[in-house]
């Protein structure tokens, strides 16, 4: 069975690549529901013109809370195969990511000391963006991604990338083969698996005893504090604070060294990891941070309750807005593709009807239809085609709204205006 054929995530279960997970996947105590989002398809599960009518199924999206640890994670496991053997996002067509994987590279380089000649893995490397800078600072580099189209381009263009997914047997496999290395990265990856345990065992067997972990995930911060309910879809199974994670890996003989705010997909978590025996003491930043998860009652159920009441007042916003001008006669399309669309459009119920047409700049996306919705993706020619251009763009990539209303001058110049719906309700 496909899985852009299945009716019913009961079906999917029944099939073999759904399934439900209630224990904490950091310290493995029980859990509480605290906040359920609409169903949704998968967040990138977009689909060629001839598939239009194909029904796409669609999974709850349930978050649970940790009773011991306060670890905030998602119920609804979806196989990682059915995920990202098909991935088409790509962290290269977007300048902001490459500036941000350009100073995160030097970054790394000069705390981590590297020199020419050392060794740098990068787990779920995508296109290879990141690797590419330590590079050409020297270092020997490999990727390591299941997304089999983008890895073979990224193996291509010169960033050596294995198409497999990280697990301790892969780590020791690596090791025969002389991989030490001195840094391995996971950005937007150590959220997106269920067996971190798996991960975390695997880098400790591959990694140089005197080496870094770095991962950047969503922080559960940025997510109540912004409203950013949109990150929370099905490749995101775990929604990372400091406090959890650190006792996660002081359990494992490692030791959370640093943690800090970045501002990539409008707020991260940046966690630099040592393990024990280097003797690396928490850095004072780290230790403010978790004070400041705790002001804001992260840890309690009662914070997720407010945070879906107030989805829920930002979606009467936004649809207020949209019906307001289509009574106007004004024509309204989507900007940016990115997988937290997905959720943004379900929850506050958007469909063709509002956003007959999206625009992204990815090529990897371009001719597609959108998950579940099935609404055309098209490349931004179409504000420079008077015929075609658009009264008002939605800004559904809306962390890059900056740039992208910087990049569209002539849209302005002729009238038109953004929509940013996240954090804040802006007409620009």
């Amino acid at each position: 069975m496909k899985p852009n054929s299945a009716p019913a995530d009961r079906t999917a279960e029944a099939a073999g690549w759904l399934k439900r997970r209630r224990d904490c996947r950091l310290c493995g105590a029980g859990t509480d529901p605290v906040l359920s989002l609409r169903e949704t398809p998968l967040a990138n599960a977009f689909v060629r013109p001839e598939q239009a009518a194909e029904p796409q199924p669609r999974f709850p999206l349930t978050l649970r809370l940790c009773r011991a640890c306060a670890h905030l994670q998602l119920e609804e496991i979806v196989s990682p195969e059915i995920l990202f053997r098909d991935y088409v996002y790509v962290s290269g067509t977007s300048p902001a990511f490459v500036d941000h994987f350009r100073r995160y590279a030097r970054a790394v380089i000069e705390r981590a000391e590297l020199k020419p000649g050392d060794q740098v893995i990068d787990i779920g490397s995508n296109d290879g963006t990141l690797l590419r800078f330590f590079q050409e600072a020297g270092m020997r580099v490999l990727g390591l991604d299941p997304a089999r189209k983008i890895a073979e381009s990224a193996s291509k263009t010169g960033i050596p990338t294995r198409t497999e997914f990280f697990t301790p047997e892969l780590a020791r496999a690596l090791k025969r083969e002389g991989w030490k290395p001195k840094v391995i990265t996971a950005n937007n990856v150590f959220a997106h698996a269920d067996d971190l345990d798996g991960i975390a065992r695997g880098i400790a067997e591959l990694l140089d005893p005197a080496g870094w972990f770095l991962f950047e995930v969503s922080h559960g911060l940025a997510v109540v504090e912004k409203l950013l309910f949109d990150t929370i879809y099905h490749e995101h199974l775990s929604y990372h604070t400091a406090r959890p994670l650190a006792g996660f890996f002081e359990s494992r003989g490692w030791v959370l060294a640093d943690a800090e705010k970045v501002e990539t997909h409008g707020g991260s978590l940046r966690g630099w990891v040592r393990p024990k025996r280097a003797g690396i003491q928490p850095a004072e930043r780290l230790h403010r941070l978790i004070r400041e998860e705790e002001r804001a009652g992260l840890f309690k159920a009662a914070c997720f309750q407010k945070l879906g009441d107030r989805i829920h007042r930002r979606k009467e916003e936004l649809r207020t807005l949209l019906d307001r001008l289509k009574n106007e006669g004004r024509r309204v399309i989507g900007f940016g593709a990115p997988a937290k669309a997905t959720t943004l459009m379900y929850q506050f119920e958007l469909g063709p009807a509002d956003l007959p047409q999206i625009i992204d700049d990815s090529p990897w996306k371009q001719g597609l239809l959108s998950p579940g919705h099935h609404i055309p993706i098209v490349s931004s020619e179409v504000l420079r085609d008077p015929r075609r251009r658009p009264d008002h763009c939605l800004i559904l990539a809306w962390n890059f709204a900056e740039p992208i209303i910087a990049k569209q001058v002539d849209f302005r110049a002729a009238g038109g205006h953004f929509i940013v719906p996240l954090p804040e309700l802006e007409v620009r």
